[in-house]
This record gives C-alpha cells, sequence and structure tokens, in this order.
C-alpha cells in the first residue's frame, strides 16, 4: 500500500506528516509506504497511491486522482491522522 504526504512548496510539512503518519500506522498495526512530496510532484508521485494525505488548502491542487484524499487539519495530532487513516483503509 502506498500512501503519499503532500505539502505546498517544499516536502518540510510533508515529512513531518510523512513520518507522524507511519506513527499512527504503527500504532494501528497497519504496514504501508508512506511518501512525502510536494503539490509540483503529486502527479507523479501519488499515480499509484492508494491515500493522499494533504491540508485543506492544497485538496485543489491534487485534482481528480483514484487515490482517498484525506485532509489533515493538524499535522501533530496522531488521534486525527490514525483516525482518518483508519476509515480511509478501511
Amino acid at each position: 500500500m502506498k500512501i503519499v504526504a503532500i505539502c505546498g512548496a517544499g516536502i518540510g510539512t510533508s515529512a513531518i506528516l510523512k513520518v507522524n503518519a507511519e506513527r499512527a500506522l504503527k500504532r494501528l498495526g497497519i504496514e504501508a509506504d508512506v511518501t512525502a512530496a510536494d503539490a509540483a510532484s503529486v502527479r507523479d508521485v501519488a499515480e499509484d497511491a492508494q491515500v493522499i494525505l494533504t491540508s485543506p488548502e492544497l485538496v485543489d491542487i491534487i485534482g481528480k486522482t483514484y487515490a482517498d484524499v484525506v485532509v489533515i487539519q493538524n499535522y501533530f495530532d496522531l488521534e486525527e491522522i490514525a483516525a482518518k487513516l483508519l476509515t480511509a483503509l478501511g
């Protein structure tokens, strides 16, 4: 399973989201490959992703995709990330 964490300009914020998503997945006992990327490369990086994690303001930039786009309000809230990942992954 592939999950992509997207941020706006660089990979700083997406790296934070990536690490916290990995922590949340570990708590849930779910194995996944989590990648961090910027919004400009979302088409290439997320082409085969099952889930894209992002902030509310970047949803429109992602555009049409087969992945579940999961909006994370607080990149540091492991409970929010875990709950939303669990919902997306069923």
